[in-house]
C-alpha cells in the first residue's frame, strides 16, 4: 500500500470521478485507475462502485477513506517535523476564524508569515466558533481564532485567551438611541434585533445576557455575515450587539454603550495532539505561547 494510492482514492472520493481526480492529481486517468485497482486487489475489496454515469464509495471505501486521510496527514506531518528539525518550516497552515476577531490582524499576520515561510501552504476558513473548534479537534484546522461568552468551556482543544471586551449596541445613525450616552438591556429589549443564527456562540452570549436579566427580545433577522448585519442595521431594520473593538470597521452605523452588556472573550485554539511546525511558527510570530509557555 502506497501513500500515492491513498491520495488517488481520496481524490476520486472527493470528485466522484476518475477523470476529475486524475486532473487534480496531474496524472493520466489510466495510471490513476490502475493504481486504485491495484490497491483494491491488495485490500481484497472494491472501494468504488463504477458505472457509466457515476462513481461512488462502497461500504469498504467508506471505511477506508478516514484511515487513508489520517495516514496522509501523519506522513505530511512527519515530513514537516523533519524539515523543522533542520530549520525549515514546510507543510500546511490551516487557519480558522470568526469574522469579528479583533485581537489579531489575521490578514496582516498571514501576509508576513507567507513572506517568511513561502514553502508553507496557507488556507483560511471563516465560520462560527463552535464549528471551528470541532474542525481543530478533528485536525481539519491547525489553529482557530474564536469569540465566546465568559461562561463557555473549551473541551477537546488547547487554548489561550487573547482579549476580552464588552458588547455595545449598534444602531442606525438616525435611530432614537443613537444620541444616548448609554442604555441597558431592558431598554434594548423593546427593539427588533439583527443577530447571528440561533445556537452559535456569538448569538448565545447575547441570548444568555437577556435571559439572565429576565428579558426576551425579538430577533427578526438572522445572518452569518457581519458586514451584511451592519447593512441591515444601517437601514433601520433592527439593532445589534457587537464587540466594541469591532464596530469601527463597520460603515453606516453608530454604537451606544450598554451598562449591563455581556462580555466576549477571544481565544486562539489548537489541537491537543500538539502544534504542527507551521502552526508553532505562526503563533510564535504572534507572541502566543504554547503549553508551558513554549
Amino acid at each position: 500500500m502506497e501513500l500515492q494510492q491513498m491520495r488517488y482514492v481520496i481524490a476520486v472520493a472527493e470528485t466522484n470521478s476518475f477523470t476529475r481526480a486524475a486532473e487534480r492529481c496531474l496524472v493520466v486517468q489510466s495510471a490513476l485507475s490502475h493504481q486504485v485497482a491495484r490497491l483494491e486487489r491488495e485490500l481484497g475489496a472494491r472501494l468504488f462502485e463504477r458505472t457509466s454515469r457515476r462513481v461512488r464509495l462502497t461500504p469498504a471505501g467508506e471505511a477506508f477513506l478516514p484511515a487513508a486521510r489520517q495516514c496522509l496527514e501523519a506522513a505530511e506531518r512527519a515530513t514537516a517535523e523533519v524539515a523543522a528539525a533542520v530549520g525549515v518550516v514546510r507543510g500546511r497552515l490551516a487557519v480558522g476564524l470568526i469574522p469579528t476577531v479583533t485581537a489579531v490582524d489575521i490578514a496582516g499576520a498571514l501576509r508576513a508569515f507567507h513572506q517568511r515561510y513561502p514553502d508553507v501552504r496557507i488556507s483560511l476558513r471563516v465560520g462560527a466558533s463552535d464549528e471551528l473548534t470541532r474542525q481543530v479537534e478533528e485536525g481539519d484546522l491547525d489553529v482557530a481564532f474564536l469569540g465566546l461568552p465568559t461562561t463557555a468551556r473549551l473541551d477537546g482543544v488547547d487554548s489561550r485567551e487573547l482579549t476580552r471586551g464588552r458588547l455595545v449596541a449598534v444602531v442606525a445613525p438616525g435611530h432614537p438611541l443613537a444620541g444616548e450616552t448609554a442604555v441597558d438591556l431592558r431598554r434594548l429589549a423593546r427593539e427588533v434585533f439583527v443577530d447571528l443564527p440561533a445556537g452559535t456562540a456569538g448569538r448565545v452570549q447575547s441570548d444568555l445576557a437577556f435571559s439572565a436579566a429576565g428579558l426576551s427580545r425579538d430577533v427578526a433577522y438572522e445572518v452569518t455575515n457581519a458586514d451584511f448585519l451592519a447593512r441591515l442595521v444601517g437601514q433601520g431594520l433592527g439593532i445589534a450587539l457587537l464587540p466594541h473593538a469591532f464596530v469601527p470597521q463597520l460603515a453606516g452605523v453608530t454604537s451606544v454603550e450598554v451598562a449591563d452588556a455581556p462580555t466576549r472573550v477571544e481565544h486562539v485554539v489548537w489541537s491537543r495532539a500538539g502544534r504542527t511546525p507551521a502552526a508553532s511558527a505562526f503563533l510564535t510570530a504572534l507572541d502566543i505561547p504554547g503549553p508551558g509557555g513554549e
